[in-house]
């Protein structure tokens, strides 16, 4: 059954978008994506919240149910295109953006979240990179979101170990802004605030920050070519077959490098 991407506004001049999966753990298929996408183009609002259903946010990418015969295809299909959409309108939205972290944010639910300019999580979430785990090269542009965020050290933390983090740990990290038991109410109350500022304030000092961080560290076309491919080519590897149906049945991956 396919996620869905509901859509309210819970005050004045606040849109909400609340992303559910109950049976997959909030996992991001292409509904889910291609509706966030969608809805930020073009969207009239003071501020967006954009949130989980229930005691989770996002488990990530949906690769679980994807048929033996079309897997790296259809893996690829997803990872590369929905949601690079998703997160390419999540950028490029002038408007303030609050993740409501309701609980776990993992995999591509963490980016999501990264993608969102402040964040509100509760207290018994976790948040993790499994790409170590499932045999995945992440992609150059996401590596360099989580640098920007918490650093080279910190990033290789999350994405070598493949560890979860607590909420506390994630709060000094920087990975999130607050930590609240209501985590909606808290987050409502920020999206209000943010929207009683001066949105030419808002608009331009978020797009400043997205030009100054979008100009450091240009890849040579050469090599961001090579890293391209170097990601292609994980998708019909064996290791990330094993590493999704290993995660899907809860148990340890049995890597063998091919």
């Amino acid at each position: 059954m396919a996620g869905t991407l509901t859509r309210d506004e819970p005050a004045d001049g606040i849109v909400r978008f609340t992303i559910s999966n109950p049976g997959k753990r909030g996992a991001l298929d292409h509904p889910i994506l291609d509706a966030l996408a969608s809805y930020l183009d073009g969207l009239d609002a003071a501020c967006v919240i954009i949130s989980g259903d229930g005691e989770i946010f996002s488990a990530g990418y949906d690769i679980g149910d994807i048929p033996e015969e079309v897997f790296a295809e259809e893996a690829e299909r997803l990872i590369a295109h929905p949601f690079a959409a998703a997160l390419e309108g999540l950028d490029r939205c002038d408007i303030p953006i609050v993740g409501a972290l309701t609980g776990h944010a993992i995999g591509g639910g963490l980016e999501v979240a990264l993608a969102c300019d402040l964040r509100v999580t509760s207290p018994a979430a976790k948040f993790g990179m499994p790409p170590a785990k499932l045999g995945l090269v992440y992609s150059h542009t996401g590596l360099s979101r989580f640098i920007d965020a918490v650093g080279v050290p910190r990033t290789r933390e999350l994405f070598l170990l493949g560890r979860r983090i607590d909420a506390q740990t994630a709060l000094q990290w920087g990975l999130v802004n607050e930590i609240s038991e209501t985590v909606e109410e808290t987050a409502l109350a920020m999206a209000q605030e943010l929207a009683e500022n001066a949105p030419l304030s808002l608009r331009g000092n978020k797009r400043i920050l997205r030009e100054l961080a979008n100009a450091t560290g240009v890849l040579d076309p050469k090599v961001e070519a090579e890293l391209i491919e170097l990601r292609r080519q994980c998708f019909s590897s064996a290791d990330f077959r094993e590493g999704v149906e290993a995660f899907a049945e809860r148990r340890s991956a049995r890597f063998t490098g091919n």
